[in-house]
This record gives C-alpha cells, sequence and structure tokens, in this order.
C-alpha cells in the first residue's frame, strides 16, 4: 500500500485505482462504525432529546415561532404544538434495528469530516499543486455547511414537516398512531438530505471546474429553483409570511452562493485559456 502510494498517477493502473478507492471505503466504513460505537454510549440521549424532542411542545423551534406569533400577532398554532398521534413499534426485532442504524446514521454525522478528509486524499493526485494546498480549507467548509445543513433540516424543517404531517387530515374517523420506523426515517431523511442540500455550493465549484455547470446555465434557471424553494416553504410552514421566509432565505442564499462560485471558476478558466 505504501508503494502504491508513492506512484505518480500516470503511473497508477486502472487497479490501482481500484485498490486506492477500496481503502478509501474501508477506512471510511470503520470511521463511521467508531461513530455509531459513540453513538451508542450515547443512544438514550440521542434518542429521548434528540429524535423525539420535536415531539415536545416545549421544543426550541415551536417556542421560537410562538414568540414571533405573540410579537407579531401571527399564526399561533405552534403555542401549543404538541404532536397529536402516538408512536408504536409493530416488528418484534423493530427496535433492535431502529437502535443499529440510527447510531449508524450518527456515526455517519460524526465522522464526516473524516470521510471528506478521504475523498479529497483520492482526488487529490490529479489536482495542480496550488489546489492540493486547499485541501484544509475544502475539509473545513465543506464540514461546516454539512454540520449547519443537519442543524437547519433538525432544527427548522423536521418540527415545521412533523407539525404539518400531525395535524393534517383527510377524516375525522383517521386515528394517527404512527410507525416508530417512519417517524424516525422522516427525521433523519430530512436532517441527513437538508445537510446534503447544503454542499450545494461545493458541488457547484467541482461541476464548474470540469465545464458541466455555468452560471449562465443557473442564472436561466434561477426563477424555477426559486419557485421550488417557495412551494416547500410554503409546504412545511404555518400560513404567515415570515414562517415561509426563514425557510427560504437559507436556500435562495445557497443557490446565489453557488452561483457567484461558479462564476469564479468559469472567469478562472476563461483567464488561463487566454494567457497560454
Amino acid at each position: 500500500m505504501a508503494k502504491k502510494n508513492k506512484k505518480n498517477i500516470n503511473e497508477m493502473t486502472f487497479l490501482d485505482h481500484l485498490e486506492e478507492l477500496r481503502w478509501l471505503l474501508v477506512r471510511s466504513s470503520a470511521a463511521i462504525l467508531i461513530g455509531a460505537t459513540i453513538a451508542w454510549y450515547f443512544s438514550d440521549f440521542i434518542f429521548k432529546t434528540i429524535i423525539f424532542g420535536p415531539m415536545e411542545g416545549d421544543f426550541i423551534t415551536y417556542q421560537f415561532f410562538c414568540d414571533l406569533a405573540h410579537k407579531y400577532d401571527l399564526d399561533k398554532s405552534f403555542c401549543d404544538a404538541t404532536l397529536n398521534f402516538s408512536i408504536q413499534n409493530t416488528e418484534i426485532e423493530g427496535q433492535i434495528s431502529l437502535l443499529v442504524w440510527t447510531c449508524i446514521t450518527a456515526g455517519l454525522i460524526i465522522s464526516f469530516p473524516y470521510i471528506l478528509l478521504q475523498f479529497w486524499n483520492f482526488i487529490s493526485p490529479a489536482l495542480y499543486k496550488k489546489e492540493k494546498k486547499n485541501a484544509v480549507k475544502f475539509i473545513v467548509i465543506s464540514s461546516l455547511l454539512f454540520f449547519l445543513g443537519v442543524a437547519f433540516g433538525y432544527f427548522v424543517l423536521t418540527p415545521l414537516s412533523l407539525n404539518f404531517l400531525s395535524t393534517f387530515s383527510v377524516s375525522d374517523v383517521i386515528k394517527n398512531d404512527i410507525n416508530v420506523n417512519s417517524y424516525i426515517g422522516t427525521v433523519k431523511t430530512t436532517t441527513l438530505a437538508t445537510g446534503l442540500v447544503f454542499e450545494l455550493p461545493i458541488i457547484i465549484y467541482f461541476l464548474s471546474s470540469l465545464g458541466l455547470v455555468t452560471p449562465s446555465f443557473l442564472r436561466e434557471y434561477r426563477k424555477w429553483a426559486y419557485v421550488i424553494i417557495l412551494i416547500i416553504a410554503a409546504i412545511v410552514t404555518p400560513p404567515d409570511v415570515i414562517s415561509q421566509i426563514i425557510v427560504t432565505i437559507p436556500l435562495v442564499i445557497l443557490f446565489e452562493i453557488s452561483i457567484f462560485i461558479s462564476a469564479f471558476i468559469n472567469n478562472k478558466n476563461n483567464k488561463k485559456i487566454t494567457t497560454t
């Protein structure tokens, strides 16, 4: 393995690249398992305080929107936001499986910076020397964006979505007895998906560097992006403007930052072409 690391990228065969990829996956999986072990030790806190926290009426997000409602005379549905459903387990091995996969998900979140480091080490041989020096910036910024996205997904989108879904009803005859896998799946999916969405500027950076995305393309479809963002905000928030703005602003800022990054990379590539 040490010998392969010393090889120039031009000297590496396809099998050498596969070997590097295999070790990347092995090290990343080991990091996730270590993070999962840490999460298992704190599993009581994770389940009672974090996962089931948005079910409580005194959850920080509900209190925040309740204070806004009183201050600006808005919709006060969040002032009594205890979710109107019970959670049940319907499978004999359900709770064991739930514990395992929840710990693995937490392990993934905990080990995310290390996984980014492994990814950077894998692609760095193909980068220029100047780009290799940006390793620390890449890992720090990407990790920060991911954790901000996870926080936004957990503290904003998750409670708003749960509040909307728990109060929605097609008939008074139907009683909500939610399967625990469905509830926790919603929390995990919303949180992780938002964390990945917040990686949009990083993704646009690489796509623009490869010439697959241009700022003109992003500007052309900006209106459609805004429409999608507004629809999402309207669905998960109560019917008042302030709540929708709170959800919309971060997503709009991310998209605008992505356009700026794409334009910067595009101008940089054009300067290289003109100088050569």
